[in-house]
């Protein structure tokens, strides 16, 4: 990562200048120059309009030449076409930076793009740092600076990055409410110059900020990007758009970034322990959480609730990631049946019913008894509860979840929230929120199902020969297929390897055989075989008919007992060589239960790897399962990582079945994608 100095006249500015300031209410020259003035911003301000003389009680200059001294950072708020040269006055007056907020840049088109490479080459010249174009500014409550909208000055925990300014505006409007704030916005707009990696690095060492949260569509530069992710030593939480194809094409249109592989930001995503929401409200609960709530010791909740609905609702969420709600031993029992009304179950959840709303503190009498027992307190208040702030106390091990409680809720809320807990609206929030601080360890969910990645467009089929031959080099045994071009070649073929023999068909057009009906098995004497070849031709010519086909290969058949699993190599555009395992054979299609894993990949990332697919426990004897030699597996993948990074001209490689034995492994299919 590069030096972050430069950086600081972005986030810790003496002076700014407003260019394109407006004396016009509602323009956002004048919006922004208004929130920078009353967001108690300390140093100089510098409105520049060559109109006016003074504008909210600012002296206005003509421009950037003219002011006293030449401040840290312009905030530029005029035409995209006069932009370019705006910056380099900027850069020649000893401006060190730039926040562009005008649009009309790559976003728009193709003169857009030709007006954002002027802008490119311009900082490439000067060494101005610029964030933007086509961006909401920043926001820096504890410097007191606000070049954004809205105005927010209150103080938080949170960094937040957004690639949206919308989006970043709803985040904004969501941490207000709660009274939480921000340590920083930044709105990073087209990311002509400043961008995502090193906002995580710069966020990742300043003091104010505790937890990273990103609106990510695309990443800029990878490399740079995998540094900040591996150099973070914050909970990042990232929301990433573009997770379909067509999501990845708006996502394109939108910022001009390549949105990637879904699966592959799983993984890396996995690799470098990011929290990755799914959903806006994910990334604001996920970070809300992570900044404000204590970390629990453990997994075992006691939930206390005014609505069994609501305890209920947070039970089954509770189950889906992990968490415990065991009910309390016998000697807790006998203890909250003594404090509590009879009518009020002694159990897990403890539910107080609509009676709580005339004594709040049998809240706080549940929780002091039960502290010794669990780890986290769940507090639900599922009614309008007058007091309820005054029976949760501050950094302690509780989530409070507050609904139904109409004004009463509102008038508490915002008690709570002066006292800095945070509030989550519903069971299945909360209890989400809080499940964050176990996702990177060890639980009993299985991970979701990933889906492989098409092949792309122009790549070149390897003979089936080349391709088991290279693989069989790289050290994972693979069947030998050499090429029959007739029925006598197969058959001297087949009698070198020994019977059972299989025959598929060759061709550079049909990746997949088994459709077309280009493959036989378990063939047994040169009668089969010649009649096999014969059956092939002829299946492939009628489903088929302008298919390139050279012949058949000829295998000996692998030795019968083998779980079918897949491995192989794709090329992520932006990440280079990923690393794939799952079930194999006809079950990857069907199934989809595969997994993905950056390169290069140490011990830790091989086992993440292969527990990341639901039908791992086939590989570990499951309900009278032979063991399979996992060692074997490891192996085979160690080689094949090794394989794909000393040959970057193939784009995919696939392993398909590789059987795996109690005792060694063996390829039966390899299938080789090159880009020349």
């Amino acid at each position: 990562m590069e030096n972050l100095e430069s950086l600081t006249p972005i986030f810790r500015p003496r002076a700014v200048a407003v260019i394109g300031a407006s004396t016009v209410p509602g323009k956002l020259g004048y919006d922004i120059l208004a929130n920078l003035k009353n967001g108690g911003f300390a140093g100089p301000i510098y409105p520049i309009n060559p109109k006016a003389e003074e504008i909210l009680g600012l002296k206005a200059y003509k421009a950037i030449t003219e002011t006293p001294e030449a401040p840290d950072l312009a905030v530029v708020v005029i035409p995209a076409r006069l932009v370019s040269a705006t910056l380099e006055q900027c850069a020649a007056r000893g401006v060190k930076a730039a926040v562009v907020i005008t649009g009309g840049f790559a976003e728009a088109g193709p003169e857009g793009e030709r007006l954002q490479d002027e802008m490119a080459a311009v900082i490439r010249r000067t060494g101005l740092r610029v964030i933007g174009p086509n961006c909401q500014g920043i926001n820096l409550p504890h410097q007191s600076l606000c070049a954004s909208w809205p105005l927010i000055t209150t103080r938080g925990r949170i960094a937040f990055a957004s690639q949206s300014g919308t989006v970043g505006a709803a985040f904004l409007d969501l941490a207000a409410a709660e009274g939480l704030g921000v340590s920083a916005f930044v709105s990073l707009g087209n990311r002509v110059d400043v961008d995502e990696a090193e906002v995580i690095a710069y966020f990742t060492q300043d003091p104010a900020t505790q937890v990273i949260a990103l609106y990510l569509e695309g990443v800029k530069r990878p490399t740079y990007f995998l540094d900040a992710l591996r150099e973070c030593t914050k909970p990042l939480v990232i929301l990433k758009a573009g997770r379909t194809q067509r999501g990845g094409e708006a996502a394109s249109s939108h910022t001009k970034s390549l949105a990637g592989v879904d699966a592959v930001y799983d993984a890396l995503f996995a690799k470098y322990q990011v929290y990755r929401a799914d959903t806006l409200e994910d990334l604001f609960d996920f970070a809300k959480a992570l900044a404000y709530l204590p970390r629990p010791r453990g997994r075992s909740l006691m939930i206390t609730t005014s609505s069994g609905g609501a305890a209920i609702l947070a039970i089954d969420e509770a189950e889906r990631h992990g968490l415990e709600t065991p009910e309390p031993s016998p000697a807790l029992k006998a203890v909250l049946r003594e404090m509590l009304p009879p009518h009020c179950a002694a159990g897990n959840p403890v539910d107080l019913t609509g009676d709580v709303i005339g004594d709040p503190s049998l809240y706080k009498k549940v929780m002091e008894a039960t502290r010794s027992e669990y780890e986290y307190q769940v507090v639900i208040f599922g009614d309008p509860i007058p007091g309820a702030s005054e029976v949760v106390t501050p950094g302690a091990a509780e989530l409070v979840i507050f609904l139904g409680g109409a004004e009463v809720e509102r008038e508490e809320r915002h008690k709570l929230y002066a006292k800095g807990i945070p509030v989550f609206p519903t069971p299945e929030r909360g209890i989400k929120a809080l499940a964050q601080f176990f996702r990177h360890l060890p639980a009993p969910a299985a991970p979701a199902a990933l889906s492989l990645p098409r092949p792309a467009p122009g790549l070149r089929l390897l003979p089936a020969q080349e391709a088991a031959e290279m693989v069989s080099q790289a050290g994972i045994p693979v069947a030998a297929a050499p090429l029959a071009t007739n029925p006598e070649e197969a058959v001297r073929l087949a009698e070198q390897f020994g019977y059972p023999v299989a025959l598929k068909v060759a061709s550079p057009d049909l990746p997949h055989k088994t459709d077309v009906g280009g493959v036989r098995l378990y063939l047994t004497s040169p009668e089969e075989v010649k009649d096999a070849y014969q059956e092939i031709m002829a299946s492939v010519r009628l489903k088929e008919r302008e298919a390139r086909v050279e012949g058949v290969t000829v295998s000996r058949m692998a030795p019968p007992g083998g779980l079918e699993v897949i491995i192989g190599t794709v090329t992520d555009p932006q990440f280079g060589p990923v690393l794939m395992f799952g079930l194999g054979g006809i079950y990857t299609e069907i199934y989809g239960d595969v997994a993905f894993c950056l390169l290069p990949a140490d011990d830790e990332d091989l086992d993440r790897l292969l527990r990341g697919i639901k039908g791992y426990p086939l590989l570990t004897g499951y309900r009278g399962q032979p063991r399979r030699d996992v060692a074997a597996l490891k192996q085979a993948l160690k080689a094949l990582a090794n394989f794909a990074q000393r040959h970057p001209e193939l784009d995919q490689v696939e392993i398909n079945p590789l059987l795996v034995y109690d005792k060694g492994v063996f390829g039966v299919d390899a299938r080789i994608l090159s880009r020349i």
